[in-house]
């Protein structure tokens, strides 16, 4: 008993000694920060037509939008995303029988679709930039988007998109 007692002292000891001496710094916080608002009612974010809304595809999305973000938002600035609806690309129809319940039907008429509201502040917390956005595209099947057996690949590609255009040359301030 007392050798477990003396050996977990001396592993807390050394990752106390690691944080002090910097071994290990936390991580830096992120610029971005997404919330997705009452996820359960998003109209399709799914992996299959008998499940409701996966917590995994939000959680894929909401670390996709905070890492491409942190590209487009300068140091000392903070953006606040609202993720308010998520319809992604393709349907399930399950009209065509049991064995097409979990595959996604991509048509050109179920384009991606993510509503959002987002706030940019500055550093003293004055806001820069404000707005309710509805990303939707609606020739997502006309490009070539990279790699091709991503699941979200039609959703990050109009991502993408929105930062760039939303956010191209922004100045710190």
């Amino acid at each position: 008993m007392k050798t477990k007692v003396i050996l977990v002292i001396a592993v807390l000891g050394a990752a106390g000694a690691a944080r002090a001496f910097g071994a290990a710094p936390p991580p830096p916080e992120s610029r971005v920060s997404v919330i997705p608002v009452d996820p359960q009612k998003f109209t399709d974010a799914k992996r299959d037509s008998w499940s409701g809304t996966s917590p995994e595809l939000v959680g894929e999305l909401q670390d996709f939008f905070q890492k491409t973000g942190e590209a487009y938002v300068p140091a000392g600035m903070r953006l606040e995303i609202r993720l308010t609806d998520v319809d992604l690309a393709g349907e399930f129809e399950p009209q065509r029988g049991p064995r097409f319940d979990d595959i996604r039907i991509v048509k050109a008429v179920y384009p991606p679709r993510i509503n959002l509201q987002f706030k940019l502040t500055n550093a003293q917390g004055k806001v820069v930039r404000s707005g309710e956005r509805r990303l939707t595209d609606l020739g997502f099947e006309m490009q070539t988007v990279w790699p091709p057996d991503d699941h979200l690949r039609f959703e990050k590609e109009m991502i993408r998109d929105w930062y760039a255009q939303e956010f191209h040359g922004l100045k710190p301030g």
